[in-house]
């Protein structure tokens, strides 16, 4: 019942490049632990940034930022459509989707899963996703085809996973990030008697979570930043899992920004491959603890410690990797 299928391997994406984004993700995690419980949400961004583009710019590579930090934010951007990379108009040409500090509240209050993340694919690969909402589902991997259905409601979509693993509906646990406007699909799995694991912040990864057994989630759902929703598609592409989404609009101000970004199909329901599709890379590096991976560690002697990992998709090699650093 695996839903992984062979992708094929990039030449763009070389194996040189899949390690080298560890580097990436590294250097932003180790900027922005500097103010873990610092209170300061917008300078532990701003160091991650510019942690994330310098590393960028010693990669042999015509890197454009496809998916950058969110137009609400205020604090300094890898806009989209900046260039990145040590190689303009001669490296190989690389779609970016990232988020330098992914739970800039978690680390202001020193909160578990913030991650340092980023996902890199051929030109074209990875969707333009306006800086909205997005309506997200996702499940693990090992499950029939088209298992979990974004036009279903929350109790038909546990209900079918129930069933496909062979429990019932109140054995299932959910995922779901803490927040207002989830109080009625909260309460619906309440009603069914789910299991609910709420997060404060840190959706990429809630919905990575669905992947690990260890986590004992099995479903994602609810509303959180559509930028967010490609970053973890990526993730999904490289591990296997399903994932459905779909942008939610405030305003007709909104619209315009969907559409400005070739996004004419406004009540579209995206698909893990509609999202991120080809061979592509996914890495991370954690900046406080959390069920992903372990946070930066200061260690005597100036040495730090990482955990991260990288993924990709035509392999589907996933890679934990443990770094020791020294402090300059």
């Amino acid at each position: 019942m695996s839903d992984k299928t062979a992708t094929p391997a990039s030449s763009v994406l070389d194996r040189v490049l899949v390690l080298e984004m560890v580097r990436v993700t590294e250097a932003a995690a180790i900027s922005a632990s500097k103010l873990i419980g610092r209170g300061d949400e917008k300078a532990a961004d701003a160091a991650a940034v510019e942690a994330m583009r310098k590393a960028f710019d010693e990669l042999y590579m015509d890197g454009t930022v496809v998916i950058g930090e969110g137009e609400r934010d205020e604090a300094p951007m890898l806009f989209i459509g900046e260039k990145v990379g040590g190689a303009p108009g001669k490296g190989p040409k690389i779609d970016i989707a990232l988020d330098p500090l992914e739970g800039t509240t978690i680390t202001a209050k020193a909160g578990p899963n913030a991650l340092a993340v980023l996902a890199a694919a051929e030109e074209g690969c990875l969707l333009n996703a306006p800086d909205v909402y997005m309506d997200k589902l996702a499940v693990g991997p090992g499950y029939p085809e088209d298992i979990i259905d974004l036009a279903k409601t929350p109790t038909e979509n546990v209900k079918a996973v129930a069933a496909a693993k062979g429990v019932e509906p109140n054995e299932i646990i959910v995922c779901v990030l803490d927040r207002p406007r989830h109080a009625d699909l909260i309460a619906e799995l309440r009603e069914l008697g789910c299991g609910i694991q709420l997060i404060p912040d840190g959706d990429v990864a809630g919905v990575i979570a669905v992947t690990d057994p260890e986590t004992t989630i099995d479903l994602y759902m609810g509303q959180g930043g559509a930028p967010e929703g490609v970053l973890a598609a990526a993730a999904l592409r490289c591990v296997g899992g399903q994932f459905n989404g779909r942008l939610v609009f405030r305003n007709e101000s909104e619209k315009a920004r969907a559409r400005k970004w070739g996004i004419e199909d406004l009540g579209r329901i995206y698909k893990l491959d509609d999202l991120a599709k080809g061979d592509c890379i996914f890495a991370a590096t954690g900046v406080t603890d959390g069920s992903l991976l372990k946070g930066v560690k200061r260690l005597k002697g100036g040495r730090m410690t990482t955990e991260s990992v990288v993924m990709r998709a035509s392999s589907g090699t996933v890679r934990w990797v443990r770094g020791e650093h020294h402090s300059s």
